[in-house]
């Protein structure tokens, strides 16, 4: 597990991704684990951008408003923060 949760729970989610190319020519992109995580994009690494920004976006927002995050790679950022005294510092 990376010492830097939220870039571990992104890269984890991401790795999860699930993408199609579409009749167009374009590309959608999905985080099956992430409900409403949906990206598209001309190219599969312009989608592959937005998907990550949209993650990241929709991360933010869910923490803010306290909703239930899914646990990823036992990436669980529902947890309440511990934390320590400043004398043991």
């Amino acid at each position: 597990m990376s010492q830097y949760i939220l870039t571990g729970y992104v890269e984890n989610a991401l790795a999860g991704a699930e993408y199609d190319k579409l009749e167009d020519g374009t590309f959608s992109g999905r985080i099956p684990s992430c409900k409403g995580v949906l990206a598209f994009g001309k190219t599969l690494r312009a989608c592959e951008d937005e998907l990550r920004s949209t993650l990241e976006d929709w991360l933010l927002v869910g923490l803010k408003l306290g909703h239930p995050i899914p646990v990823i790679s036992e990436y669980d950022l529902n947890k309440e923060p511990t934390y320590e005294a400043m004398a043991s510092m």
